[in-house]
C-alpha cells in the first residue's frame, strides 16, 4: 500500500507539522568518511558547503523565533568553515546546539581543539557509531574508523562528555549494518554500554537507533544486492501508527546547505521540496506558516515509522 494510503487509513492524512521545536541545518555534504549506510551520499570529494551569507541568513531566521533547537548536520558538519561561528551564534541566542559527529573527524590536523570547543559552548555530540566491535563498524564506515572513533569518544570522555553531573551530553547512534530493521532500542543500548565500558572505558548518556533509509548510497546498495523489493516490504509491513503520529518531521524543520526549507533532511537529500508553504528558502522564513505546514511524504518515509519508529534521536514509538 502507498505510504499516502497507509496515513490515511490511520486517520492521520494529511500529515502536517504541529509546530517547530527542532532548526536543524545541513552545511553540505563533504566529509571526511565515505559511509555505505549515508543517506546524504556524503564524502571527501563532494564541494556543496553552506557560504557564509547562508549561515547569516538561519542565525537571523533562527533569532526571529524561540525555537529551542539547532541540530546541526552534514557531511560532516565541522568541516564547514561556518560551523564554529553557526554553534557561537546559536549558543550566544540561548539555543540548545547539537552536532551529529562522525568522532573521526575530531582527530583531524586542521581541526585541532574541536572537542574542547565543543565542551566549552556545551554543545551536544551525537556521535554515529555503528556498533560496538571494529568488523561491524568498518564494514559500514571504512576501514580503520572504528578504532578512530574509540580515540575520538575515550577524548570526549577525557572532557567529560557523558559523565553524570558535567552537563555534556554524549549519545550514541546506531545503524544496522544491512537490510534489517533496528533491534529494540534499550536492549542494544544496554550492550553497547556494558561492552564500550568493558572492552575500552567509554561511557555515553544515551543510545539512539535509526533506521537506514532507502535514499542515495544506501539504496544503491539495496538494489545492487537485490534487497530492495524485500527491504521495502520489510518496512511496510512494519508500519506503527504510533510511530507515524510522532514522525520528526511534524516538529523540525530542515535548512539545505544552499538555504532551501525542508520538512526533514531525508526529503532534502531527494529532493523533496516542501508543498504547502510560500517560505521555500531560509531567506523568507514565516514561522507561523510553516509551524502548520502539510509534510511532503514518500515511500521512503516507512523508513521513520517502521517497527518503534526511527528520527534523528532514535526511536519515537
Amino acid at each position: 500500500m502507498p505510504f499516502d494510503q497507509r496515513i490515511a487509513a490511520a486517520g492521520l492524512a494529511p500529515l502536517a507539522a504541529r509546530g517547530i521545536t527542532v532548526f536543524q541545518i545541513n552545511v553540505g555534504k563533504l566529509c571526511n568518511q565515505t559511509c555505505r549506510h549515508c543517506h546524504v551520499d556524503a564524502g571527501p570529494t563532494r564541494t556543496e558547503q553552506m557560504s557564509e551569507r547562508t549561515a547569516r541568513d538561519c542565525i537571523r531566521a533562527l533569532a526571529a523565533t524561540t525555537i529551542p533547537t539547532v541540530d546541526i548536520t552534514g557531511g560532516a558538519p565541522e568541516l564547514n568553515a561556518n560551523f564554529r561561528w553557526l554553534v557561537e551564534q546559536a549558543r550566544g541566542l540561548g539555543r540548545h546546539v547539537i552536532d551529529r559527529c562522525n568522532l573521526s573527524v575530531l582527530l583531524l590536523r586542521p581541526h585541532a581543539g574541536l572537542a574542547q570547543f565543543l565542551a566549552g559552548h556545551q554543545v551536544e555530540v551525537i556521535a554515529s557509531l555503528p556498533y560496538f566491535r571494529a568488523p561491524q563498524a568498518d564494514a559500514q564506515r571504512g576501514e580503520g574508523v572504528f578504532e578512530r572513533s574509540i580515540e575520538a569518544l575515550k577524548l570526549l570522555n577525557g572532557l567529560g562528555y557523558g559523565r553524570d553531573g558535567s552537563g555534556l551530553s554524549l549519545n550514541l547512534v546506531h545503524n544496522p549494518t544491512g537490510a534489517f530493521l533496528a533491534p529494540k532500542q534499550e536492549a542494544i543500548e544496554a550492550m553497547y554500554r556494558r561492552e564500550l565500558a568493558r572492552r575500552h572505558g567509554i561511557v555515553f548518556n544515551r543510545l539512539y537507533t535509526i533506521t537506514n533509509m532507502p535514499i542515495s548510497r544506501f539504496l544503491q546498495f539495496l538494489v545492487d544486492s537485490g534487497n530492495y523489493q524485500d527491504y521495502m516490504q520489510r518496512l511496510a509491513n512494519a508500519f506503527n501508527p504510533a510511530a507515524a503520529e510522532a514522525a520528526m518531521c511534524r516538529n523540525t524543520i530542515s535548512i539545505g546547505w544552499d538555504g532551501k526549507l525542508y520538512d526533514c533532511d531525508f526529503n532534502q537529500m531527494l529532493p523533496l521540496p516542501l508543498i504547502s508553504s510560500r517560505s521555500r528558502h531560509i531567506g523568507e522564513f514565516d514561522l507561523a506558516e510553516l509551524e502548520a505546514r502539510r509534510i511532503a511524504t514518500g515511500e521512503h518515509c516507512y523508513g521513520c515509522t517502521a517497527g518503534a519508529g526511527s528520527s534523528c534521536t532514535g526511536a519515537t514509538a
